[in-house]
């Protein structure tokens, strides 16, 4: 079981989505701002490498940010 605590798993948060021309995205300078297609109380989507795993909600705490999980996602059999 040991060996199994050493995989490493890409974890990744997804806040929101935005599309736009790539004219529009090579156009953005420094401190350019990308408004995304999600509310500010939404929940965001967890996933482990690539594959959702779990919804949550943001939480500022001074200068960081943080996920708190509040729901799991079924694994799928395959």
């Amino acid at each position: 079981m040991d060996s199994i605590n050493t995989v490493p798993i890409e974890l990744t948060v997804v806040l929101g989505d935005s599309t736009m021309p790539v004219n529009h995205l090579l156009k953005m300078g420094r401190g350019a701002v990308i408004e995304l297609e999600t509310l500010a109380n939404e929940q965001v989507q967890i996933l482990a490498n690539n594959t959702p795993i779990a919804t949550g909600d943001v939480v500022v705490k001074g200068d960081k940010i943080a996920v708190t999980i509040t729901s799991k996602i079924a694994a799928k059999n395959s």
